[in-house]
């Protein structure tokens, strides 16, 4: 069993509300050399939260979030004119620093949540289990 520690990514579309909808997760595993994401967004519950949220900008983020992961990109989880965007040397950097940056607080409109963590052998299958538990 390898430890490993996880962020929720949440969309909150209007922060004075403190209402959030649950998008991702993002998992790292440091034993395994591990760090992914894996993300759902469903429109009609964003649109829930607000209509005028696109949930193709929120797939966006969540696309940046995983490029990031794979070390390609950079973060940018800003969404419309709602958030301001939020840039690092993800390439260059290694899975800890990269997953130290995603689940660092910001004022955007896709959040990480609180940092939990646990044991698991496969750190992939558990990635789909916490995405099926949090985020449907």
């Amino acid at each position: 069993m390898r430890g490993y520690q996880y962020v929720v990514l949440r969309c909150v579309p209007r922060v004075e509300r403190e209402e959030f909808l649950n998008v991702g997760v993002v998992l790292h595993c440091e034993d395994a050399g591990y760090l992914a994401c894996a993300g759902h967004v469903d429109d009609e519950r964003l649109r829930a939260l607000d209509a005028g949220l696109d949930p193709e900008l929120v797939r966006r983020a969540l696309r940046g979030v995983e490029e990031v992961c794979r070390g390609e990109g950079r973060l940018d989880l800003a969404v419309g004119s709602r958030a301001t965007a939020y840039g690092t040397r993800a390439a260059a950097d290694t899975l800890g620093t990269r997953f130290g940056l995603l689940r660092a607080p910001r004022s955007t409109v896709v959040q990480p949540g609180p940092v939990h963590g646990g044991l698991t052998a496969d750190p992939a299958a558990e990635l789909r289990r916490l995405l099926a538990a949090y985020v449907g």
